[in-house]
């Protein structure tokens, strides 16, 4: 039987507060931090790169192994995921990815995304893991706060 537990993951170009899943009964736990991508320049030829962490705490002797996966965006897709600024209908396209080569999209196994493997998780001793993101150089955008939020998954 698989068990499933999910945090919330929150990107944008603004400092967001990470928010955490879970309670005192589950056997394994997922928390994400938010991505913080800082301030996007619409001319700079360069992607804006930026990185979070997933962690997976097991609070019993569970599964040794644990697989995590990052939902579609508010916009219902992968690839390319969109934050969308605060007041206007303006859409910021960036998206996440399981290597710092940004090779991989991290989803949920489906439309040609991937998921991350743990291996070895122990009861209380966190594991934690890099979610690496990227904003594609050259979108013209309004001014302002772009957010979005993700649900990270854990099964095991």
């Amino acid at each position: 039987m698989k068990r499933y537990r999910s945090a919330r993951l929150l990107a944008g170009a603004v400092l967001l507060i990470p928010l955490l899943a879970g309670s005192a009964s589950a056997l394994c736990n997922v928390s994400a931090t938010g991505l913080s991508f800082g301030s996007y320049d619409d001319f700079s030829p360069v992607p804006l790169d930026t990185t979070g962490t997933v962690t997976v705490v097991c609070d019993e002797a569970g599964p040794p192994d644990v697989v995590i996966s990052i939902g579609p965006s508010g916009n219902g897709s992968f690839n390319p995921r969109a934050m969308r600024h605060a007041s206007l209908p303006d859409l910021l396209l960036y998206n996440l990815f399981t290597d710092a080569s940004r090779g991989a999209v991290w989803g949920d196994s489906t439309a040609g995304t991937s998921t991350v493997f743990l291996k070895n998780v122990t009861k209380n001793k966190p594991r934690m893991t890099t979610i690496y993101g990227r904003i594609p150089a050259g979108q013209s955008v309004s001014l302002g706060p772009y957010s979005d939020t993700l649900t990270v998954t854990i099964i095991w």
